[in-house]
Order: C-alpha cells, then sequence, then structure tokens
C-alpha cells in the first residue's frame, strides 16, 4: 500500500500526473493520460519539471520512478497540440521545453538533478517516452507489453530531445542507425540484449490505471524493489557515484571524469553526517541508520 510520508514542502499540484510513494523515501510518478497514450503536453513538460525539482531537493526521498496509466508508458509528444500549433493562421504557440527537455527527463543531466530515476516501462515508449526512458538511469520492461521505438522519420519529424546521441553510445551506431531511420519498434527482449533494458518483467501489466492497480503491476514491482536497494545505501554516495556516471555519459574520459569527481565531490562527501556513519557502523559491526542527506 503507498504511503505518505512527512515532507519538508508539500509536493507540486499536478493535473497530467499522479504521485504516490510507495515507501517514505521512494517517489512513484504516473502519467496519467490513458486516452492519449501518456503523450506529454507543453503543460505536462512543466508539471513534469516541478515534480522533478522538488524530488531533487526533497531530502527524505531517495529514488523516483516513472511509469504509465492504461496501455501506454508514454507515445510520445502531443502531436494534436503540434499540429495545432503549426497550423497556418494558428494562434497557438507551443510553450518551449524545459532545459530538462523532453518530460522533464531526456536532458537531465548535471550536478542540479542528484537522484536515479527508474523507468518503469509497462507499454508503448516511443518518441519522446523513449527519450525519458533512456536517459533515465534504469529501466524495468514489461516483457509482453512493452514496445520502443523512434517513429518519428514515419512524421516528418525528428527526435532531437536527447535520444539520439544517447542511442549511439548506448547501442552503438548501426543499431541506432536501424532504430532512427526505419522507426520500427523494438520489443522489450531486443532492447534488454542491446544494453538499454535493466531488467524483462513477465506478467502482463493490467490496463486499469487506478493507482493501486498501476501499485500492483509486476514491471513496477519490480522496479520498486531496484529503488529500495537504492534507496537502502548512503544517500550521498548514491548521489555522487550517479554524478560520477554523468561524467562519463555527456563524454568526460576516464582520467578527467575522476579527477572532476574528486574535485568536485571529494570534501563534500568526507565532511558529511553518513561518510562518518557508514564507518563507524562498520567498525562497531552494527546496522548502518543513514540520514537526509545535505549535498
Amino acid at each position: 500500500m503507498a504511503q505518505s510520508p512527512q515532507f519538508s514542502t508539500p509536493p507540486p499540484k499536478t493535473q497530467t500526473t499522479v504521485l504516490s510513494f510507495p515507501t517514505p523515501h521512494i517517489l512513484l510518478i504516473t502519467l496519467n493520460r490513458p486516452k492519449a497514450l501518456n503523450c506529454i503536453s507543453s503543460a505536462g513538460h512543466r508539471e513534469l519539471d516541478q515534480i522533478y525539482t522538488w524530488f531533487d531537493n526533497e531530502p527524505t526521498l531517495r529514488a523516483g520512478i516513472i511509469t504509465g496509466a492504461g496501455r501506454a508508458f508514454c507515445a510520445g509528444a502531443d502531436l494534436k497540440e503540434w499540429n495545432n500549433a503549426t497550423s497556418a493562421g494558428s494562434s497557438d504557440k507551443r510553450q518551449p521545453m524545459p532545459r530538462t527537455g523532453f518530460g522533464a527527463l531526456s536532458q537531465r543531466n548535471g550536478p542540479a538533478y542528484k537522484k536515479p530515476i527508474i523507468a518503469a516501462v509497462n507499454g508503448l515508449c516511443f518518441g519522446g517516452g523513449f527519450e525519458m526512458a533512456i536517459n533515465a538511469d534504469l529501466i524495468v520492461a514489461d516483457a509482453q507489453n512493452a514496445q520502443f521505438g523512434l517513429p518519428e522519420v514515419k512524421r516528418g519529424v525528428v527526435a532531437i530531445a536527447g535520444a539520439l546521441p544517447r542511442l549511439v553510445r548506448t547501442i552503438g551506431r548501426q543499431r541506432a542507425m536501424e532504430m532512427a531511420l526505419t522507426g520500427r519498434t523494438v520489443s522489450a527482449s531486443e532492447m534488454r540484449e542491446w544494453g538499454v533494458v535493466n531488467r524483462v518483467v513477465a506478467g502482463a501489466s493490467s490496463g486499469d490505471g487506478s493507482a493501486e492497480a498501476v501499485l500492483q503491476r509486476p514491471v513496477v514491482q519490480e522496479a520498486i524493489a531496484l529503488a529500495e536497494l537504492i534507496a537502502a545505501n548512503s544517500p550521498d554516495a548514491v548521489i555522487i557515484s550517479k554524478q560520477g556516471i554523468e561524467n562519463g555519459w555527456t563524454g568526460l574520459g576516464v582520467r578527467e571524469g575522476s579527477e572532476k569527481l574528486q574535485q568536485d565531490w571529494g570534501d563534500k562527501l568526507a565532511a558529511g553526517d553518513n561518510y562518518r556513519e557508514g564507518l563507524m557502523a562498520f567498525a562497531e559491526k552494527r546496522p548502518v541508520k543513514w540520514v537526509p542527506s545535505k549535498l
């Protein structure tokens, strides 16, 4: 059963998402436009940016999960809104995405974006939805229903929110070209073979979009299990380890990335309560008691 922990500041009010807390340290974000296949509008991008900003700054939370209500994780941009904004004579204007990119996740990189996000891909993960997922820190996919793709070329547009360069680094040039140029759909098992997906979970996700049904999905339960493993570790060490991997993800070499990590975070880690607590608990052979990160 989802819990309602106490926060230093209240969560943002939402219209296109549902927020819940499977444990006191885990945030579950459910995209909640099932009839629109959870396509994200301009307002949805801003809402998600507010959620992630709050999440990163809320001391009690240590890991986040994003999934979708209904049969889609996220099928990309709201093309109806896009079409209205680009139609001749239209007075509608598409608002720019936040700096954090599509769904406030596709460009969520750097020291300001501290905490890990797990994508629990329950169904269709196309276009911008895939651009979000590939920049998540871990991906868990429904074996039967999860489908991945970049169908932009079929609609005369291009995936420009970060997926194309990330694909090259993750799966190599030829596979990235196959996805981007053919627009074909790729299964969860193939994505795991290619190294994009961490875990594929058997047991089909229910189409029921209720909060309780979403929480009980096998793919979400597996994501929660991973998040609990993360949340059991030092919050400071998780934040800094994530940043170390980000340094490589954004193109720094081994020596440069390692030196930058030490320069940016070494003293802060050593000055923190969790650094001392971890060493003392080990020396005293007792369970560790982490405190909220101050990083």
